[in-house]
């Protein structure tokens, strides 16, 4: 376990001690039966992502007349993504939202959704997701201690940078991209001919401004939301991927709660990930419109060499017997889309 993560749980068990009761194994329980959730994220209070979380708190509640409640605490306040996986793992917190791509160290299945172009369009993408393929990821990590329990939108995400805007895959020539610690980001980067560079979420705006990365890459709401705009003045459309965000409980808190509460807590995190997506939708139009209007260069591009440029990796992804089922499965997918069009 990191140091970081290892102080985290230090406080964190420090704060809970108060208001312990016997069934403490995770969030702090009171004797009542009654029992408060630790919900960490690395993102804005603002964004939809925690809107759509306050929506779970206040369904949740309703749901269990209060004797569940979340306490969300936003803006990497109990760790970044990874630490907050560690941290569910030995129960020291209950529940999170991680970007499917950090997820793929811990449950390799969903190296599938970090493939390049992968779905044709949003249709496409939650027939999948929300469909046996979804559900099949969700169970995925609870081998590693991981309760997967709905998908977020995280919209498309696409390149942005500090000098020079990405037009083609020959712009990215050279240049230090932020990625997330995700194989398959790094894999995409380095296809495309860039330098990968795995950096903290919240140590970006920093490595942007002072050149230690010449760009990142995200999608709309985030780079509106972080202020990266300021420090980076291109965007290029190039939607390379579109990974979703998961919301998960640590197995402690899964197997301690009853089988009506299991369903309380699931119903809650469903009906959050709907709110999320209309909030979603909102949320990236008008953070286009404001990067826009500060002065950002937005540039829609020619996705085709982007996809050739990165084909190969969904190639030597298929050669795996898990990995081709599940590229074959989201194929039928959009087959199925394309038979329903008139």
């Amino acid at each position: 376990m990191h140091v970081r993560t290892q102080l985290l749980v230090a406080l964190l068990l420090a704060a809970a001690l108060p208001s312990c009761g016997p069934l403490s194994g995770g969030g702090p329980s009171a004797r009542d039966g009654r029992e408060v959730l630790r919900l960490g994220h690395g993102l804005d209070p603002s964004h939809p992502v925690h809107r759509a979380m306050e929506a779970m708190a206040d369904e949740l509640a309703r749901r269990t007349g209060g004797r569940l409640r979340l306490e969300i605490f936003p803006s990497e306040q109990l760790g970044s993504e990874r630490e907050l996986l560690e941290l569910l793992q030995i129960g020291s917190v209950e529940l999170t939202k991680v970007s499917a791509s950090v997820l793929e160290s811990f449950a390799p299945s969903f190296r599938v959704l970090g493939v390049p172009y992968l779905f044709d369009d949003t249709e496409h993408q939650w027939r999948v997701l929300e469909g046996p393929v979804g559900d099949r990821l969700l169970a995925s990590p609870e081998a590693v201690r991981l309760r997967g329990l709905a998908f977020y939108d995280a919209g498309a995400r696409s390149f942005y940078t500090r000098d020079r805007p990405i037009r083609t895959p020959e712009d990215l020539a050279g240049l230090k991209i932020r990625t997330q610690e995700s194989p398959s980001a790094i894999a995409m980067v380095r296809a495309l001919g860039g330098n990968a560079t795995p950096i903290s979420w919240g140590e970006l705006y920093t490595a942007l401004q002072q050149g230690v990365v010449d760009g990142a890459e995200n999608n709309p709401p985030s780079f509106h939301l972080s202020h990266h705009y300021e420090v980076a003045r291109f965007y290029s459309l190039d939607e390379h991927t579109a990974v979703p965000d998961v919301l998960l409980a640590s197995t402690a808190l899964w197997k301690r709660l009853g089988a009506a509460d299991r369903e309380h807590l699931l119903a809650a995190a469903r009906h959050s990930a709907r709110i999320q997506r209309r909030l979603w939708k909102e949320a990236s139009d008008e953070a286009l419109r404001a990067v826009r209007e500060a002065g950002v260069q937005v540039d829609t591009v020619d996705k085709a060499p982007f996809a050739r440029r990165t084909a190969a990796l969904r190639d030597e992804l298929a050669r795996e017997p898990e990995m081709a089922e599940l590229l074959e499965a989201i194929e039928a997918q959009r087959l199925a889309v394309t038979e329903a069009l008139p």
